[in-house]
């Protein structure tokens, strides 16, 4: 787990009044920052605080804060998701990744209001509900136990501490608790079953996650082609776009601009793509970024997602340390 950070009360009510935006003021990309800086507290106070931000009209922050309220893996949270999901005016976005947080937190609780939306109208809403009911129903089963005894096992470190909604495939590949299985066999395996659309959802995403744990080449492309394919799930594309801004390989750059760039994709999709090349330090993806940021026919969560994107790509080609720097924006104001 990634280290936690602590701060003043005074500090605490800096990042609330950056996160909420008292000022009217504050850029979309300093409250990101505050956001994830609140995250990084893993405190209640800090749910707390984020949980006061769901009526923002910014559906691309909102959304965040729902991720990171699962990331932070705290049933405090709960009630919160369950009203974010229920509330059937929110942006679909919004419940989706509401339900992918409940899933991330992984309480036996959280399944009847799960069930409850899996027949949804909205399709990346009803098939997040059902990825977080398997992803529940996994961590109750022998399979992950064994799991967990073997990671208490391993003297390795995770290449990625992120909560995902489904574990790598242990049945092709059990990334980090043994050698990495990096052959073009196993590789075109893992490919097969992201781009069977007659596969369950879940058994799709472990085969992805086992692809972002290899990150050669090869599995990037057996990502990309899951990405730039058409009539496919928009929830499973967009999470491919997501692990593309974990991998962080320029490799994955045509594929993130491809979807970018297509109109007919879905926003869900298009953002993801843009904030993924912000985490990528290439020159080459900046001229796209400012293009949609600066396009007044661009969705508003792409636009935004762009901005923040721009963000993120002056951080990793700076020499600051972290993203989640929102306790040194409150320093620097002090």
């Amino acid at each position: 787990m990634a280290a936690t950070i602590k701060c003043t009360p005074a500090e605490l009510a800096a990042l609330e009044a950056t996160l909420l935006n008292t000022s009217g003021n504050v850029p979309l990309h300093d409250r990101f920052r505050a956001l994830f800086t609140l995250k990084a507290l893993m405190s209640r106070a800090a749910i707390d605080i984020i949980s006061k931000g769901f009526d923002d009209p910014s559906v691309l922050l909102t959304h965040e804060m729902a991720y990171c309220l699962g990331q932070m893996k705290d049933t405090y949270a709960l009630k919160t998701l369950e009203a974010l999901l229920d509330d059937e005016t929110k942006a679909p976005m919004v419940r989706h990744e509401a339900a992918e947080a409940m899933g991330a937190i992984s309480s036996t609780s959280s399944l009847p209001i799960l069930k409850k939306y899996l027949a949804d109208p909205e399709r990346a809403v009803s098939e997040t509900c059902e990825l977080a009911i398997a992803r529940i129903n996994w961590d109750q089963s022998e399979e992950a136990q064994q799991y967990q005894v073997d990671v208490k096992r391993s003297q390795d470190i995770p290449a990625y501490t992120s909560i995902d909604p489904a574990p790598a495939s242990s049945g092709l590949l059990r990334p980090r608790l043994s050698p990495k299985d990096t052959s073009d066999e196993n590789v075109q395996k893992l490919r097969s079953v992201l781009l069977d659309t007659n596969e369950s959802l879940f058994h799709r995403y472990r085969a992805m996650f086992s692809l972002r744990n290899i990150g050669t080449p090869p599995a990037v492309d057996a990502l990309a082609a899951g990405l730039v394919r058409e009539d496919d799930s928009a929830l499973l594309k967009h999470e491919i776009a997501f692990v593309f801004g974990q991998i962080q390989s320029a490799h994955s750059v045509p594929a993130l601009i491809q979807a970018l760039e297509n109109q007919n994709e879905a926003d869900m999709v298009r953002h993801e793509a843009a904030e993924a090349m912000g985490g990528i330090t290439s020159p080459e993806v900046l001229p796209y970024l400012r293009k949609w940021m600066a396009r007044e026919d661009c969705p508003v969560v792409v636009r935004e997602s762009c901005e923040v994107a721009i963000d993120m790509w002056k951080h990793e080609n700076s020499n600051e340390f972290q993203y989640a720097n929102g306790l040194t924006m409150v320093a620097s104001e002090a």
